[in-house]
């Protein structure tokens, strides 16, 4: 693959990088972090990519990695008032409720509902996106439906 079409690729699946950030990071400064890594990261290691039909795998691949990279980065203790002043900022209410709903969904569990729901993948490239059996992922997504179901169950009453 050349570098042209995979600049291309990228502006192609600039939706997809960004919904697979946001579900993992909640902060668009984080996101934006994790794509732009993303970018120079694909650019500089080009010559890895075996076939250009997994380019777009690679590319979600690399941007998932990146995020655990920032997660682990600012693993840190917060105060409780940075916490509170987290909490009452607009940001959070920006997004929709469905954003919001995979957001209370444990994080390996959360990443298989976007990857399949959201962005459309099939059970079995969702599975070797993230380097776990095609089971698990059925199970992870039934996981999520029983736990958004329970939600909203006690939503309603």
């Amino acid at each position: 693959m050349k570098k042209e079409q995979l600049g291309q690729l990228i502006i192609a699946s600039e939706d997809t990088l960004y919904h697979v950030a946001k579900t993992l990071l909640y902060r668009d400064a984080d996101c934006a972090d994790a794509i732009q890594e993303t970018i120079v990261k694909a650019f500089t290691n080009l010559h890895t990519l075996r076939q250009d039909s997994y380019a777009k795998t690679w590319l979600v691949r690399i941007c998932i990695n990146e995020c655990y990279a920032i997660m682990r980065r600012e693993k840190r203790v917060r105060s409780l008032e940075e916490y509170q002043c987290q909490e009452t900022t607009v940001e959070g209410e920006d997004y929709s409720d469905l954003y919001e709903a995979i957001r209370h969904l444990p994080q390996k569990v959360r990443i298989c509902v976007t990857l399949y729901y959201l962005e459309g993948y099939s059970v079995k490239e969702t599975a070797k996106l993230l380097g776990v059996t095609e089971s698990a992922v059925k199970n992870r997504l039934a996981r999520a439906r029983t736990m958004m179901r329970s939600e909203l169950e006690q939503a309603m009453t």
